[in-house]
């Protein structure tokens, strides 16, 4: 079984961008310094860098998505310690959606477990950052899927969703557990969307933006250094995204 183990992001202050994770977000420390919500998810790794860290619309790294039971509550939680989060919004048919930046600019989603106006009555409400938070997401960006969905399905990932976003000049390209089957073989099927953001698993989400212009993964000073992946079948990670295989 394929896995997205560990991100890695260079920081100005790796140790006060932990307890914030930690503290705000209801993550906990794990092995090698990392941290994260656990359960087979994805971990996130702080290590030194010496800059300031901007965000541009070209990188390969865009942003992590944290999925929740009830994001209404999520938003509040997050404003009652100082966040300043974005109203909640259905966006289009992708997601019911709010947007915060974490103490160093690095965009942080915050995805509801169902569309607007969705959520069952019943829906159980857990403990924790919005009734439950798990790190559902992590996305980058590519200038052509043709070329890399091959490479990431020989790791061993599957498709889970395709959600074409028109307007806005790219598309999303979700992969997952391979044991996981998603309700529609159409992949661009709606109710494939909100079943992959309650997985209890990290998703990779490839955005392929239509114009092409992305600016290849690099090992730089500041922002992201890697995504790293364990158990994957093949042998080669993936350069141009940075990911590595352990």
């Amino acid at each position: 079984m394929c896995t997205l183990d560990t991100l890695t992001l260079k920081v100005r202050d790796p140790d006060a961008l932990r307890q914030f994770y930690c503290d705000v977000l209801g993550m906990q420390d794990q092995p090698a310094g990392a941290v994260g919500y656990g359960g087979g998810q994805c971990a996130l790794r702080f290590e030194q860098g010496a800059a300031l860290y901007e965000a541009q619309p070209t990188d390969t790294y865009w942003k992590i998505a944290l999925s929740v039971p009830d994001i209404e509550l999520a938003v509040r939680q997050l404003r009652d310690k100082g966040i300043n989060v974005s109203d909640p919004r259905q966006f289009r048919d992708v997601g019911y959606l709010a947007h915060f930046s974490d103490p160093e600019g690095f965009a942080i989603e915050l995805i509801d477990h169902w569309f607007q106006g969705d959520r069952p009555a019943n829906h159980t409400i857990g403990a924790g950052l919005g009734g439950g938070a798990h790190l559902s997401l992590i996305t980058l960006r590519c200038a052509d899927i043709a070329a890399l969905e091959p490479k990431v399905l020989a790791l061993g990932l599957r498709p889970y969703s395709v959600q074409p976003v028109t307007p806005y000049g790219f598309t999303l390209y979700f992969y997952g557990n391979p044991d996981h089957t998603p309700p529609s073989a159409d992949l661009s099927a709606v109710e494939n969307r909100t079943w992959t953001y309650q997985r209890r698993e990290t998703v990779l989400e490839l955005q392929h933006r239509a114009d092409g212009q992305v600016t290849d993964a690099v090992e730089g000073e500041i922002g992201y250094a890697g995504l790293q992946l364990a158990g994957a079948t093949s042998g080669e990670g993936i350069g141009p995204l940075g990911i590595t295989l352990i």
